[in-house]
């Protein structure tokens, strides 16, 4: 390998750390849930993408700022719409129920999408389009590294939230003993909602950063979104925060890494490969949590 292909490869890799980031927030949004309530949401990914979608609405006559914190708002909000309708009123010992009804709106989103939308892309507005930072050999795209640096800002608000919060106190006690968080006087209910409307909020900035990221937003991004959330899930090991942020950047990193050597059509498969490496080798994933009393 010459100089030249080890420079791209190089290149490839830090583009997909830079992207990595948008795979970390999925995949604590998913973390997030299971950690407090033990169930996976598998509409995570599609509210994304839409709150992504309804942010669209402010492109034309507010900044592109803004055009992002309504996408999170709009997750936020969505986040809260499917508690209600998903979790909320669907009987708590039974793990299926609420499996199968995230599965129905993971295809619900995806059809109401489709068919608002009329089945075509949409351009998404990115920061920094036409900005790249150079060093040596290799350079920075701006639009990507605009997408990392918003990445870390939420992902370091979310965890100082849980640490330095009342509210965070309550998510942490509830998903760890929530018998005696309830004993102690925290509701359970509230508690789970706070938990989905943060989720929301990473998910509709997951979904931005994508747009921003991709350029457009399409339907057909909201499934490979929930299936690179959940392998970023496992490899960083359920319910770990810190698992799913080094998962999420290894994910993005190798699948740039794959798609260099081996092309977009194959990249898939080698990160499903790396999926099953680690189910095998480490089921508990990279951070799994110690066994024993708490």
């Amino acid at each position: 390998m010459d100089f030249l292909s080890l420079v791209d490869l190089a290149q490839s890799v830090i583009d997909g750390l830079l992207f990595g980031s948008t795979y970390a927030l999925i995949g604590i949004g998913f973390t997030l849930i299971f950690g407090v309530m033990q169930k996976i949401n598998l509409s995570y990914a599609a509210t994304a993408v839409a709150a992504a979608y309804l942010s669209l609405v402010l492109v034309n006559v507010m900044p592109t700022p803004f055009v992002y914190i309504t996408a999170a708002l709009a997750g936020g909000v969505l986040g809260w719409m499917i508690y209600l309708v998903c979790f909320r009123f669907l009987p708590i010992n039974n793990p299926h129920a609420t499996l199968l009804s995230t599965v129905g709106m993971l295809l619900a989103i995806e059809e109401l999408i489709s068919h608002v939308t009329h089945g075509m892309p949409l351009n998404y507005p990115a920061m920094f389009q036409d900005s790249n930072i150079e060093f040596g050999p290799f350079f920075v795209r701006g639009d990507l590294l605009f997408v990392f640096v918003l990445g870390c800002i939420a992902m370091v608000g979310l965890i100082q939230l849980l640490k330095r919060t009342r509210l965070g106190l309550a998510t942490r006690a509830v998903a760890q003993q929530p018998v005696a968080a309830q004993l102690c006087g925290m509701g359970i209910a509230s508690t789970n909602v706070s938990t989905f409307v943060i989720a929301g909020l990473l998910g509709g900035t997951a979904g931005a950063m994508t747009g921003a990221a991709v350029g457009v937003l399409s339907p057909l991004l909201a499934l490979p979104l929930t299936v690179k959330g959940l392998v970023v899930t496992v490899i960083g090991g359920l319910g770990s925060i810190p698992g799913a942020i080094v998962a999420g950047l290894i994910v993005g990193a190798t699948e740039n890494l794959f798609q260099f050597m081996r092309g977009v059509s194959e990249r898939d498969i080698y990160v499903m490969l790396m999926l099953f490496v680690f189910l095998v080798f480490r089921p508990g994933g990279l951070f799994s949590a110690p066994g024993g009393r708490d």
